[in-house]
């Protein structure tokens, strides 16, 4: 196989060549292993830490109907009784926020941070809950809210990155202005439009589409092989076409930790790498009329990473083992 090298430098977040090769180093996949063990065992010491009636409340069996559950806007428990700035002692407290921090970056904290300010009031207003018993099998963390559900599952559930889907979103004001000031994801469609003008014209026709998906918890579903995937196939671009993609792909996953990461990039190598997925822009929307595309998704086998930008942003992701 030909394997393309890039004239970039692969850091750590450049994990994937554009043939879709993993390019995760062996020093980053033991860092990954570190960050592994950290998060999901200070979920355990959360979990030890609870009280009975705490547990009553927050802690659910494992198999429960809100384990998988996603949306733009929802809580796992009553916010107005149940919020972590409410509901849990100081020092329990620190050990959500030192679970929720282990899941990110510096980069993606700052911006989890940024954005839950501005859409809640801060981290205090979001809700937390425990799916199991982490002291004795398969468990999960969840952290919802509006405009995010996050995920720590330590390899509980089978087949899926993440532990999960999970949603990501902000709204410094609810109708945004084009180019959206102080919106922490606008970078990404930024990276995004990169792509898009660097495709010819024929490509950019069957890459356009008129009307964006559906903005709710199914645009997060995944679809075997052999589905229509909205726009153009990455099999389809040039090099340098594929390097975009390749960057956007990285963008989108600098704010998480290196072990999802890796396992995302596992499930994408194994249904093809970026000659798998479609990637589609649509014009529904578009604020400003400026041609810089406010809705595009990435999508193949295992994989959908929808990024709804208007009239604010609201990103469904879902990773998991192609079928």
């Amino acid at each position: 196989m030909n394997i393309h090298k890039p004239s970039f430098k692969i850091n750590r977040r450049k994990f994937i060549q554009v043939t879709g090769c993993a390019a995760l180093s062996a020093g980053c996949s033991i860092q990954a292993s570190e960050e592994k063990v950290q998060s999901e065992t200070l979920v355990k010491e959360f979990y030890k830490s609870l009280s009975s009636s705490q547990k009553k409340v927050m802690a659910f069996p494992w198999d429960h109907k809100k384990q998988s559950y996603i949306s733009n806007n929802w809580d796992v428990v009553d916010p107005d009784d149940y919020s972590i700035g409410e509901f849990y002692s100081s020092s329990q407290q620190k050990l959500i926020h030192r679970i929720f921090s282990g899941l990110l970056t510096v980069n993606g904290r700052k911006n989890y941070m940024i954005q839950m300010k501005d859409d809640a009031g801060g981290f205090g207003d979001y809700t937390c809950a425990t799916f199991g018993d982490p002291s004795t099998g398969k468990f999960e963390w969840v952290l919802t809210g509006r405009h995010l559900t996050l995920r720590a599952d330590g390899n509980s559930i089978d087949k899926v990155a993440f532990g999960g889907p999970v949603f990501y979103g902000h709204a410094p004001r609810f109708a945004e202005k084009p180019h959206h000031p102080g919106n922490v994801w606008w970078h990404q469609a930024v990276k995004a439009n990169e792509l898009f003008k660097a495709l010819d014209a024929t490509q950019q026709k069957a890459a356009l589409l008129d009307d964006a998906p559906g903005d709710h918890r199914n645009s997060a579903k995944l679809r075997p092989a052999g589905t229509k995937f909205d726009g153009i196939s990455g099999k389809s671009l040039n090099e340098m076409q594929k390097k975009l993609l390749q960057e956007t792909l990285d963008s989108l996953f600098a704010s998480y930790r290196n072990s999802d990461v890796e396992e995302a990039v596992k499930y994408l190598h194994m249904a093809g790498g970026l000659d798998s997925l479609h990637i589609a822009f649509y014009e529904e929307d578009d604020l400003g009329d400026d041609r810089v595309w406010d809705r595009w998704r990435i999508e193949g086998p295992g994989f959908v990473w929808y990024y709804r930008g208007s009239p604010h942003v609201h990103s469904w992701v879902n990773i998991g083992e192609p079928t």
